[in-house]
């Protein structure tokens, strides 16, 4: 029996929507990574190699969409810091395939630091007004990632979004960190961003080009899989 835990990430100040992520330890699925990712069905699964240790407080973990290993996700760095931070055994760092990931957890909300160009490759769909982008149908994308944004606030920096990403295994994603920060170093600029039904996330751009992503999580109901 594998245990899975489960948090939901980039909730809205009441604790409220948020994305789904599972979370195993990687000695319990050896050589079924991908398998359990698919089961599941969330839009990523995090498999922690790894955990912290003194002094450094680094831990090691992967990502995988149903379909395949990513080496990079927003969701998942925010979510394992702060399920890390829960069980008593905080990290500092996240090492992913992609890079270090710094990690700062105040109470329930998480920063982490990201490279834009560690996200993968978006079409940009660049829409008029918020209503346009909760007009579309998720069911007319069929390339791998589409992100559909427009401005609520311009001067605020506030974006109204959602993403498609059937190629990953994802009819649409309720919140994506990864776009969050690419779509930060392509504008310049800090963002608020509302993202599928009701999710939250916040970027700051860094003085060396570096995004700091951050959301509130709350725990969510943990699932067990034969």
């Amino acid at each position: 029996m594998i245990t899975v835990d489960v948090v939901r990430v980039f909730c809205d100040p009441r604790g409220a929507y948020g994305n789904p992520l599972g979370l195993v330890r990687a000695a319990d699925v050896v050589g079924r990574e991908q398998e359990v990712a698919a089961r599941l069905g969330f839009s990523e699964t995090v498999v922690l190699d790894e955990e912290p240790s003194e002094p450094a407080r680094v831990a090691r973990l992967r990502i995988f969409t149903p379909a395949r290993e990513l080496p990079f996700a927003g969701h998942p760095t925010v979510g394992a810091a702060w399920w890390l931070d829960r069980r008593g055994t905080p990290a500092a760092a996240l090492d992913v395939p992609a890079g270090r990931v710094e990690v700062q957890v105040v109470d329930d909300v998480v920063l982490v630091t990201a490279r834009p160009e560690w996200s993968p490759d978006f079409e940009w769909l660049e829409l008029g007004r918020p209503q346009d982008v909760d007009a579309l149908d998720p069911s007319e994308f069929t390339v791998a990632q589409v992100y559909a944004w427009a401005w609520v606030d311009r001067d605020a920096g506030t974006v109204r979004s959602r993403m498609f990403a059937p190629g990953l295994g994802i009819t649409e994603d309720e919140a994506t960190g990864s776009a969050a920060v690419a779509l930060t170093g392509r504008l310049g600029r800090n963002l608020r961003i509302r993202q599928g039904r009701g999710s939250w996330l916040e970027t700051r751009v860094l003085p060396d080009g570096a995004v700091q992503l951050g959301g509130r999580v709350v725990a969510g109901a943990g699932v067990s899989l034969g």
